[in-house]
């Protein structure tokens, strides 16, 4: 029989009845595409890895927990089989066949009716490669020809066509490193027609961005220059209004002392749309990028995160320091380079240690980066000596000690 290329097709399986064979690495790779898809999973298997069973046990799929048996696959729309037992296989993948359902196989391609491309998502669509013919199939061939287009779709290589979505898009941009703002983030960017940044996002991402896009300074800097919030409000509100896609970008996470959801209440109260993309938070990255674990078994079991802003003798504290120096874990104080030492004060009144550890890491993730520790006893004057300046992300608590790799920057 002459070798023909596969005929490329995208399987709507919503609510139809599609059959798994064999509960191991293959199925736990390729059961939440299923159910992402909203098929009808039945699980057959005698056992399954801890993740697959997860997923029975959240209710994702059913589970026959036997091997297989002629006659599972009535009805069934689409079958994967996934078994190291080649007899029960071959069993499975005739009556497949016989009943005119697509199948895939693990063991042996050359015997299924269906082959599994390598798929990545990106720009509102699916990228899906597969090899010519059986006999070319390499998974790392493909899988790479699919990270390249969905990188070059990411990263504006390959442009697409979008959709002018108008509105306000509150997105978290992470530390500070380009690379930690999420896929959605980098999208929504790529896509925008204003963009109102804060000095702590991912500025480097500002000079990918194309010709017409108009970037306003939205910098917070401490004790100097600043755009006032209602001032950014308002910009947010005038340009949506213009029918204009916006992206404001925050360092961290927009809803983490970032004062998104006053943005977001302003621009609601104008009827305008607002789309929340969660970042990642400098309270665990920046600590995680300077070796140290926010929780560590043994050692903290909880973490608590902490604005410094105003100092634990400012009436306008909403902080409860006395509880913060009963805590054991690990306290966590953005935006309190300058009161320091006053909270350290706070925290030892309140019964804290002072021999107990503080670490401050300045620049988080970025080139920048640079980590200084001390004690309650020594950490006021300690950032005086050492000319620590924000942004610094401030960790007290045993877990400083506990970073046998530090990692370099």
């Amino acid at each position: 029989m002459p070798q023909h290329p596969a005929y490329p097709v995208g399987l709507r399986l919503t609510a139809r009845k599609t059959i798994v064979i064999g509960g191991g690495q293959v199925a736990q790779r390729r059961l939440p595409a299923l159910i992402a898809a909203g098929a009808d999973i039945t699980l057959i298997s005698p056992s399954a890895t801890p993740s697959v069973e997860a997923m029975a046990d959240a209710g994702e799929i059913s589970w026959t927990r036997r091997r297989y048996e002629h006659g599972d696959l009535a009805d069934a729309w689409y079958v994967l089989i996934a078994t190291a037992d080649r007899a029960a296989n071959d069993e499975a993948s005739a009556e497949a066949e016989a009943n005119r359902t697509w199948c895939v196989r693990s063991d042996d391609a050359e015997a299924a009716t269906a082959w599994t491309p390598a798929t990545g998502r990106t720009e509102g669509v699916t990228v899906a490669v597969l090899s010519a013919e059986a006999a070319d199939r390499d998974p790392r061939r493909t899988a790479g020809i699919r990270d390249a287009l969905v990188e070059a779709l990411r990263d504006g290589t390959v442009s697409v066509q979008r959709e002018h979505k108008p509105g306000v898009a509150l997105v978290g941009g992470g530390p500070g490193d380009p690379d930690l703002i999420t896929v959605r983030g980098r999208r929504l960017l790529a896509e925008a027609d204003v963009v109102i940044a804060d000095r702590l996002g991912p500025r480097d991402l500002l000079d990918e961005l194309p010709p017409h896009v108009e970037v306003i300074d939205a910098a917070k800097i401490p004790y100097g220059r600043q755009m006032g919030q209602e001032a950014i409000n308002q910009a947010l509100i005038d340009h949506a209004k213009q029918g204009k896609a916006v992206v404001r970008l925050k360092g961290g996470d927009p809803f983490v002392f970032g004062r998104g959801m006053e943005e977001a209440q302003a621009l609601a109260a104008e009827g305008i749309p607002v789309t929340v993309v969660p970042g990642i938070s400098s309270s665990i990255s920046v600590p995680g990028a300077a070796g140290i674990p926010v929780t560590h078994r043994g050692v903290a079991h909880e973490f608590t995160v902490v604005s410094g802003h105003v100092a634990p003798d400012d009436e306008r504290s909403l902080v409860d320091w006395s509880a913060m120096a009963r805590l054991t874990g690990t306290l966590v104080i953005l935006m309190g380079v300058d009161k320091i030492g006053k909270i350290a004060e706070a925290l030892v009144a309140h019964g804290k240690d002072p021999e107990t550890p503080v670490a401050l890491v300045q620049e988080g993730t970025t080139a920048a980066q640079r980590r200084v520790d001390a004690t309650l006893a020594t950490v006021g004057a300690t950032v005086l000596a050492e000319g620590v300046k924000p942004p610094a992300v401030i960790v007290i608590g045993p877990v400083v000690h506990e970073n046998p790799v530090r990692n370099p920057r």
